[in-house]
């Protein structure tokens, strides 16, 4: 019995320690692979690409990717961002040294670029064998590990002759990375000035090498090689026919290298571009709208305030205009307040706009915008006694081109771009004419004796006002 009682504890120590074998392999194999972002400090949009990042970091890891998650961001990165990025999406934050861009004073320098070649730390990344370096305007539809077995460096040709930077394989040494920098110190030929062009002229025969094909056996492969268009489609390849048909290679990773104001986590870039929805959707589940959702409340609060008011509340400009003044100064002042109404009826459509936060989802977006301009248009309706219809025009078309581009049954993308433009022709003479209409309103309005008095004549009364 107690022959039996020892084997039993024999047993289960070595299955105890078969199992912390295991976990200790499993621990060391997710330690050898990283996928990294980069983040930096310095444009109007850094908010934006921190929200994208994080989004991005998640997504991954509902994917049960076996490799760590890694930041590489500059020094001046907010210290509470960082610590987000680590205690509530657990990804490992490396802290770097801006570098220095010496190609900022090229022709063709695009200053948003200015800090892009930070990425250049990836090889500075020792402690893996093999990273995965992302943009943030990355959509992942599957998992990649295949492409920790690829070599020391792989990327994708989008451009038939340049590779992209959105997303490439790197194998770190701090040989490379040194002598990237000695490149950099020493003037290394940069078409673009960012790190596209200083990563196309470092590896120039990338075009050159084989296709990426990951051995089944689990093995890694050395030297470079050119990665299979599924692993960055552009989004235009989606947008031709509504639907991804890559053959060459698994269709895994979206990319959006164009377009910089129509990026997926932009509110108005759905249903312009289909695909926005589907980054909202990956945002939802992953972070959610918590920090944006009480701001679109308080706005949305304040529209509707602003609509009850001005419904209570008719002014009118006749007290403000009698006077008695020569015909001069008020011809003078009839065209002053045409430019004035015009100029309102503008602005009620364009600051509604720019008051929503920009990453929010379209769902929420569009909603609080429609309800801006109604509430912003109604002032104008009130203030200068306009007919509604032809104010709030454009903003039925609007709301017209929403459902026409949302219509989830075309064929493909370019009926869907006949489509709209056929839409946005036929609206054109409604906005004309509701232009028109408004002018001639102003017009009339301005004309009358009740709303500018003539020089040394008192305002006639109304029926009402006799009776007192």
């Amino acid at each position: 019995m107690e022959i039996k009682l020892r084997l039993g504890l024999l047993a289960a120590l070595l299955l105890a320690l078969a199992a912390a074998a295991a976990e200790a392999t499993t621990t060391e194999r997710r330690r050898r692979h990283a996928y990294a972002a980069m983040m930096y400090m310095g444009t109007p949009r850094d908010y934006e690409f921190y929200v994208a990042t994080r989004v991005m970091m998640r997504s991954l890891a509902r994917l049960h990717v076996e490799a760590d998650l890694v930041v590489i961001a500059s020094v001046d990165v907010p210290v509470r961002w960082a610590q987000t990025l680590q205690e509530e999406d657990g990804v490992k934050v490396i802290r770097v040294e801006n570098l220095k861009n010496p190609y900022e004073n090229q022709q063709n320098f695009n200053t948003r670029f200015k800090l892009t070649l930070n990425k250049l730390y990836a090889w500075s990344l020792i402690s893996y064998d093999r990273v995965v370096m992302l943009d943030s305007d990355n959509i992942f539809l599957q998992r990649t590990d295949e492409l920790f077995q690829c070599g020391q460096f792989c990327a994708v040709f989008i451009n038939p002759c340049i590779f992209h930077t959105g997303l490439f394989v790197l194998q770190p040494s701090m040989d490379v990375f040194k002598n990237m920098l000695h490149e950099l110190e020493t003037g290394h030929e940069n078409p673009d000035g960012a790190d596209q062009g200083f990563l196309a002229s470092y590896f120039p025969d990338l075009l050159d090498r084989p296709m990426f094909h990951p051995p089944t056996n689990g093995t890694k492969l050395y030297g470079t090689y050119r990665l299979p268009l599924g692993y960055q489609m552009d989004a235009s390849y989606y947008y031709l026919k509504l639907r991804w048909s890559i053959p060459c290679g698994p269709n895994s990773v979206i990319t959006f290298p164009s377009a910089p104001w129509l990026k997926p986590w932009y509110w108005w870039s759905w249903p312009v571009l289909p695909l926005g929805l589907s980054w909202h959707e990956r945002r939802r589940k992953n972070l959610g709208y918590g920090s944006e959702l009480p701001i679109l409340l308080i706005q949305a609060v304040m529209y509707i305030g602003i609509i009850a008011v001005t419904r209570l509340a008719r002014p009118s400009l006749s007290k403000l205009c009698y006077n008695r003044r020569p015909e001069k100064i008020i011809a003078i002042l009839h065209s002053t307040l045409k430019v004035a109404a015009l100029w309102s009826i503008f602005a009620a459509y364009t600051v509604p706009f720019f008051l929503i936060p920009r990453t929010v989802h379209p769902l929420l977006g569009w909603p609080i915008y429609v309800l801006g301009v109604a509430s912003l248009s109604s002032i104008v309706i009130n203030v200068f006694l306009l007919p509604p219809l032809p104010v709030l025009t454009v903003l039925l078309g609007i709301l017209g081109s929403l459902f026409v581009m949302a219509f989830p049954w075309y064929s493909d993308g370019v009926i869907r771009a006949l489509v709209v433009f056929a839409y946005a022709f036929s609206c054109a003479p409604f906005a004309w004419a509701s232009l028109m209409k408004v002018i001639g309103s102003l017009q009339n309005l301005l004309e009358r004796e009740a709303f500018f008095p003539r020089l040394g004549e008192s305002p006639q009364l109304s029926e009402f006002n006799k009776l007192y």
